[in-house]
């Protein structure tokens, strides 16, 4: 079996779960999701916890039973704790602004780049130069925060760009004269 599909998912104790065939609803303090997940894995909830089953061994399906499980786990984890991603903007002049549900870099275009939040997922601005995007789905935490890192990625030479707070810029040497 997969070792990370056999894993029961524990639910904690403020957790709602709700299973209607497929579609998993996980109701916690800081939200509630609902997902359609694959009709082809057997999802069980009980003693608080989620258990997953596949009907074959197949390829296929050991990979869509460790896929169900983390998406059941990161949905669990999602409405008690959050998921967070901190981006760093470089550059002079660089600065990140919040205007109500709007983002508004200057990032050395001729003109600011709005970034509006999407539904579920908020922005804030810490000092000028540090923006962190937060939400209880890692799948859209990810994206707007890679789509905000888009707009301006950072550069090899002198590391100007937007880059999450973890990443390693490998920098290149310029030209010599």
């Amino acid at each position: 079996m997969s070792r990370i599909g056999r894993t029961p998912v524990n639910i904690p104790e403020k957790v709602d779960v709700t299973l209607d065939g497929h579609t998993l609803t996980v109701k916690g303090p800081k939200g509630s999701i609902t997902q359609e997940l694959n009709p082809n894995i057997e999802i069980e909830v009980k003693d608080n916890e989620i258990i997953c089953t596949r009907p074959s061994d197949s390829k296929q399906m050991k990979a869509y039973h460790g896929l169900v499980r983390s998406l059941i786990n990161n949905m669990v984890e999602g409405v008690t704790n959050g998921y967070s991603k901190t981006l760093e903007i470089n550059g002079v002049g660089y600065r990140a602004a919040k205007q109500g549900n709007k983002l508004v870099l200057n990032i050395g275009f001729s003109h600011p780049v709005e970034i509006e939040d999407p539904e579920g997922i908020t922005t804030r601005v810490d000092g000028t130069t540090t923006v962190v995007v937060e939400g209880i789905d890692k799948q859209g935490v990810g994206q707007h925060a890679a789509i905000i890192r888009m707009k301006r990625p950072p550069e090899p030479y002198k590391g100007h760009g937007i880059k999450y707070s973890d990443e390693v810029i490998h920098r290149k040497v310029g030209k010599t004269g």
